[in-house]
């Protein structure tokens, strides 16, 4: 049992366990399993967004242009649908994909060769992207009307009494899960975030490994292009204006070290799912949205200094070894 209670997953899991017990106490039919299916399906988009972020941040990277590169992918995706709704949505899906890993292999590609810090080489995609989602469009939004049946329908449709969309996100975690725990780039990955140098005589190299959990990064924001365009029937300059924020506080809520080399796909997970549980419970128990900032940014400052403590005691257990020794 104490072995489980070093896990940050488990301390998260129980804080949202909490959560929604308090927010059951003003409003019952919260713990209701339909309405917590339709909070995990609300929260799927930002769920998948965090583990491309997670990849990013694990290697002591950040990646502040997702939501921009969300805005274009799903810019193109609609206007792609309007102008040729016979177009299959598997292969808008996977145009998507591929817009995404463009954009996402840009920004890998100018950290990678130009050995630009990550934040600078984002801060700027991140208005590029954006900018050229007014470009391509022309400033106009492409709406409901416009977009075909399938393009809308495909996400909103149920498999065994789940959405689609909370399929898809579940097979994204799958895959990550995959990927983190089972792969030699996963671990190459964590190995970068701990010691960049040490990683290098180890045989690892730094520079395409960060490259790639770009693309990575990149591919998430591209599918989330089309889900969340599909979703909310609306594309325009403004699709997810800021949404980097959450995406980068569900990573530092579920545990994701910002220093790199500490963090887990359930982590990630569960600090999206946490963020959701918070936006969907805010309506429904009568607290203002604007509050939704305040107790974000404070779970956040909550998440930082847990972080920063448990990275420091593992620092002094490791101290006393050596110094046993």
């Amino acid at each position: 049992m104490k072995a489980l209670l070093r896990y940050r997953e488990v301390w998260l899991l129980a804080a949202i366990v909490v959560l929604i017990g308090l927010i059951s106490m003003r409003f019952p039919g919260f713990a209701a399993f339909g309405n917590l299916r339709q909070v995990f399906n609300d929260t799927s988009i930002l769920m998948i967004l965090a583990l491309g972020q997670m990849v990013v941040i694990l290697t002591r990277s950040i990646d502040l242009s997702m939501a921009s590169n969300l805005c274009f992918t799903g810019m193109v995706v609609a206007m792609l649908n309007a102008a040729h709704p016979a177009i299959p949505i598997p292969l808008l899906i996977v145009i998507a994909l591929l817009v995404g890993l463009v954009l996402g292999a840009i920004n890998g590609f100018l950290v990678w060769r130009l050995n630009i810090p990550s934040i600078v080489v984002t801060l700027g995609t991140l208005t590029i992207y954006r900018g050229a989602t007014f470009v391509i469009s022309g400033g106009a939004w492409v709406n409901a009307d416009q977009m075909s049946p399938d393009f809308i329908g495909l996400q909103r449709a149920a498999f065994l009494g789940i959405p689609v969309l909370s399929w898809i996100t579940i097979l994204v975690i799958a895959l990550f899960f995959l990927l983190m725990t089972r792969t030699a780039l996963g671990r190459s990955i964590y190995a970068i975030g701990v010691n960049p140098t040490a990683s290098i005589y180890a045989g690892i190299d730094v520079g395409r490994t960060r490259f790639i959990v770009f693309c990575i990064s990149g591919m998430a924001a591209g599918l989330c292009g089309y889900l969340w365009i599909s979703r909310y029937v609306i594309a325009s300059v403004e699709v997810a204006n800021g949404y980097e924020l959450n995406i980068i506080a569900a990573c530092v809520i579920g545990g994701i070290s910002i220093a790199g080399g500490i963090g887990s796909v359930g982590g990630a997970v569960l600090g999206a799912l946490f963020l959701g549980i918070i936006s969907n419970a805010l309506p429904v128990i009568n607290i203002s949205p604007f509050w939704q900032m305040a107790i974000s940014g404070s779970a956040i400052i909550l998440a930082v200094v847990l972080n920063a403590r448990g990275e420091r005691r593992q620092g002094r257990i490791i101290l006393k070894k050596a110094e046993a020794a």
